[in-house]
């Protein structure tokens, strides 16, 4: 029904210091940038983080996307709170869980957020799943995942790296979707307090 399988995403990896604090220091740039991770809770209290994915828009719409896939097994990802602190725009799908592995891992979450899935529901999705969303508003449908991946072994695999790029590849086209629908609607200020109210809940197992 016009829906079509993603392209192969092209994205970078980062998995030193230096490089993950250029890439804060280019986000900080940014009006907005698209976020998720992947993280494993077997044999751990708290989800142990295992890959964060980052995609945004460089200098304006015309320069085409870039998306980086960040391996935080020898990074200090503390660094991240430079970029939460900030006025840039953290788009994300289904965030709780997300926030609650940032809170452990970096200590802090973004400053402002905008939750997709949130988003869908006030324009008239049941529950959206990311799936969902990308089949209704972009027309694309991705890859499925296997949901035992063991995302902290390494090296990851092609197919793994793809289905975690497609996190984020169509979230901030989904954004914008979302937020053109819900000011049509005279719903996006409903939208976006209850994404704030997600953002400042407390969070899972926290003292």
């Amino acid at each position: 029904m016009g829906e079509q399988r993603p392209p192969h995403i092209d994205f970078g990896w980062i998995d030193s210091q230096d490089g993950l604090e250029e890439l804060v220091d280019e986000l900080l740039e940014m009006p907005r940038y698209a976020l998720d991770t992947e993280f494993h809770r077997e044999r751990t209290y708290y989800p142990k983080l295992a890959l964060i994915q980052v995609a945004w828009w460089p200098d304006g719409t015309d320069a085409g996307q870039e998306l980086v896939l960040i391996d935080p097994l020898d990074l200090d990802v503390t660094e991240l709170d430079r970029l939460f602190a900030s006025d840039a725009l953290c788009v994300i799908h289904a965030a709780q869980q997300d926030l609650d592995v940032l809170t452990h891992a970096v200590g802090s979450v973004p400053l402002r957020m905008f939750d997709t899935q949130i988003a869908g529901g006030f324009v008239g999705y049941g529950t959206p799943s990311l799936v969902s969303l990308l089949q209704g508003e972009v027309g694309i449908t991705p890859a499925k995942g296997d949901r035992l991946t063991d995302w902290l072994r390494r090296p990851l695999t092609d197919a793994q790296c793809q289905y975690a790029a497609a996190d984020v590849e169509y979230l901030l086209e989904v954004h914008d979707r979302m937020v053109e629908k819900l000011t049509e609607m005279g719903r996006l200020e409903w939208a976006e307090d209850a994404c704030e109210e997600l953002r400042t809940r407390p969070t899972s197992g926290a003292s």
